[in-house]
């Protein structure tokens, strides 16, 4: 099986500006990418090199085997994309917008359009500049999976829908990916929303790659750790990995990374009477590593 995206080395700057730093990372089919990181962090850049928008400045992405930056264009058609700000014409009706979309791909799904314009309330008559900007986005992202792409990328592809559309856009991209061999990568800055949705989590910090790997792991590599002795604990713990750390006299609160089994053995054999362990949500796993 081989993968839908492979990034090798993967760096793009903008004159002296390093966005992105030799970022190494896959898409397989299958799985659902979500990609974190603070504003600037080269999230939408990281999408644009993949979507073969812009070339890079070192290294190498490929899509479906081709260069991205040269894909043939039967390769791009098996790629779905939702950008950040919607490119809709808005003197078309949505229905228009739809037929002009589907005369570009020729394995067009109108019976998949029609059912989410149903159950998504999307009023394909209306007139694209009179439609309101979440059901805009809701328009964009039919456009998006029309054609039933094999990689679906989408940038902030919830920012303008209200809680009960982006629990029914989740719902669909489970089931795009639910399909075996297609694929999803999508950035937001709703991290309850990538922690529900995305089985892979990118972490990007400052243009660079901090953690590429399933959800379970991460939760499993970052965690809680609470220490209490009847004694005062010294200033150093004995914990490696800190990324956060309050100390009060007898007791400890600290965020660590790279946890493992042995590290809890060693804490043990310094005699403390509790050594406590817990998970954190993606969330608090993103603000630990931006703190």
């Amino acid at each position: 099986m081989h993968p839908h995206v492979s990034a090798k080395r993967l760096s793009k700057s903008y004159g002296k500006n390093r966005v992105l730093n030799a970022i190494d990372a896959e898409v397989d089919p299958g799985e659902i990418i979500g990609v974190l990181g603070k504003n600037g962090a080269g999230k939408t850049t990281l999408l644009e090199l993949i979507l073969g928008f812009t070339a890079p400045t070192d290294g190498l992405v490929q899509v479906f085997g081709h260069e991205s930056f040269r894909m043939p264009n039967d390769a791009k058609e098996r790629i779905g994309f939702v950008p950040q700000q919607e490119e809709l014409i808005g003197q078309l009706s949505a229905r228009d917008q739809v037929a002009l979309i589907a005369s570009f791909y020729r394995h067009w799904d109108p019976v998949l359009v029609m059912q989410l314009s149903e159950r998504w309330e999307v009023n394909l008559g209306e007139r694209v500049k009179s439609m309101s900007v979440g059901q805009r986005q809701k328009l964009s992202i039919m456009l998006a999976l029309g054609h039933r792409p094999e990689l679906l990328v989408l940038d902030e592809p919830v920012a303008s829908l209200d809680p009960i559309a982006r629990r029914q856009f989740l719902e669909q991209i489970i089931e795009v990916a639910s399909e075996g061999h297609r694929s999803v990568v999508f950035s937001s800055h709703i991290v309850s929303d990538v922690e529900r949705l995305a089985n892979q989590i990118w972490i990007l910090k400052e243009g660079t790659l901090i953690w590429s790997g399933d959800l379970d792991s991460l939760k499993e590599s970052i965690v809680r750790v609470r220490l209490y002795s009847e004694a005062p604990i010294p200033a150093d713990p004995g914990l490696t990995g800190t990324l956060s750390v309050e100390h009060s006299g007898k007791h400890v609160v600290a965020v660590v990374s790279h946890w493992n089994e042995s590290q809890r053995a060693r804490l043990s054999a310094l005699a403390y009477e509790t050594v406590a362990v817990e998970p954190l949500s993606l969330e608090e796993i993103f603000l630990a590593l931006h703190g």
